[in-house]
């Protein structure tokens, strides 16, 4: 069985969640927005996931004091672990092109935009096919190309290339798999302050 995550955006109001001694409210499920199991993400948002790449943006510092009632039962009905949270406020303080102690495990693939210039388009947890007749490697060597060749080594076929690299922040929590989060994240800040809106999450498995 694999690792998931759950969790809700809490924004801070002047007025009581119900009954709770809280001024936080939960505004809308993780679920909702559709965060896929990313172990590479898990680990360099919040250090879950045994994932060494970077240091993580927050620590697994458990559930925050005042949170609302829905993220207490919702954390306490799915048996979370690992709980933590972090503001909007420290989101934007991310580096987001910060490179990775060393070189990714997988291969990076770019692409020529209408320029003619290099776009990074993916890296492959799986080698293509094509890599590995590039590089000259069997599969299971392509597999794991940092292990076999240095930082920086590359292969142009036309308008791909693929290359050995460092991995970037943002290619560890991708756009297109976070940025519904950042942004409902971003408009309930634009609205209420960066410090009164924040991500709270577990882990289950």
């Amino acid at each position: 069985m694999g690792i998931d995550i759950d969790g809700f955006i809490e924004c801070h109001r002047d007025y009581r969640d119900h009954e709770a001694d809280s001024f936080w409210h939960a505004t809308i499920a993780l679920d909702h927005l559709k965060v896929p199991r990313d172990y590479d993400a898990f680990g360099c948002l919040f250090g879950v996931c045994d994932n060494e790449q970077f240091a993580p943006v927050v620590p697994v510092r458990g559930l925050p004091v005042d949170a609302s009632n829905r993220v207490r039962e919702g954390h306490e009905t799915t048996g979370g672990r690992s709980a933590s949270w972090v503001s909007w406020a420290e989101l934007k303080r991310v580096d987001w092109d910060e490179r990775s102690e060393r070189p990714d495990a997988y291969i990076h693939e770019y692409g020529r935009d209408p320029r003619g210039d290099w776009q990074f388009l993916r890296r492959h947890s799986s080698p293509p096919q094509r890599f590995a007749e590039l590089c000259g490697q069997p599969v299971r060597v392509a597999a794991r190309p940092s292990e076999h060749f240095p930082e920086g080594t590359q292969w142009v076929d036309g308008d791909r290339m693929f290359r050995v690299e460092r991995l970037r922040r943002r290619d560890a929590v991708p756009d297109d798999q976070w940025g519904p989060v950042w942004t409902v994240m971003r408009t309930l800040a634009d609205l209420h302050g960066d410090e009164d809106v924040r991500l709270v999450v577990w882990f289950d498995d």
